[in-house]
């Protein structure tokens, strides 16, 4: 069985100028914690334990790029991560908090929902969703800040590699459909940090956001 070392190694080639040097910026628990300067920026959203983290990980070829904490609040953070010089790639937290007050969720959500609204440098947002549960309640809540925003909005199902090909594809037709009935643009596509599916897509694809801007 090919390992988790072997298989960044094996993708390593195709890493993007911008995704080779990856570091962690800062963690934001408010809005007025945000870096203050022009840097573009594209956001990965998602629940709670829908793959995020080893998402991110496995597109930045980084084992530890993003990670859980066992530090109590560290995870309801914003975290920003350098992308080179010109842009930054910020994770987050999992929406659907467990084991935390109501009075916390409604902050973080308004602090969620001020960044996805309000904040200027974010171009992108990349919404992860478990192939086997898409969109959710909160999912289309994000989906419907996103519309509201006009925010190019790529969603990736994560797990793919849960199920075989003919119910992936169907998924993603599934999913596509539901979407074409709101404003927006909306991209989706089939992803698994366990099997790269997708993963060298979406090297290719923050590139272009990069090179684009």
């Amino acid at each position: 069985m090919t390992s988790d070392k072997t298989q960044l190694a094996e993708h390593e080639s195709a890493l993007p100028l911008a995704l080779r040097s990856p570091e962690f910026i800062l963690g934001a628990a408010k809005p007025s914690q945000f870096p203050e300067d022009s840097l573009v920026e594209i956001a990965f959203a998602g629940r709670s334990n829908v793959g995020k983290s080893s998402a991110i990980n496995a597109i930045c070829n980084r084992r530890k790029l993003a990670r859980t904490s066992k530090v109590p609040g560290r995870t309801q953070q914003i975290n920003f991560f350098s992308l080179g010089e010109t842009a930054r790639l910020v994770d987050l937290p999992g929406y659907g908090f467990a084991q935390v007050p109501l009075a916390v969720k409604k902050e973080w959500e308004a602090t969620i929902h001020k960044y996805l609204t309000e904040r200027t440098n974010l171009i992108v947002l990349v919404l992860l969703m478990d192939i086997r549960h898409p969109l959710t309640d909160l999912d289309r809540q994000m989906i419907k800040w996103a519309s509201d925003s006009e925010l190019p909005t790529q969603v990736l199902l994560t797990k793919a590699d849960k199920y075989k090909r003919g119910k992936i594809a169907s998924t993603v037709l599934q999913v596509e459909r539901e979407l074409e009935s709101i404003k927006g643009q909306f991209g989706v596509e089939p992803f698994s940090s366990l099997n790269f599916t997708g993963v060298n897509a979406m090297r290719g694809q923050i590139s272009e956001w990069v090179e684009g801007t």
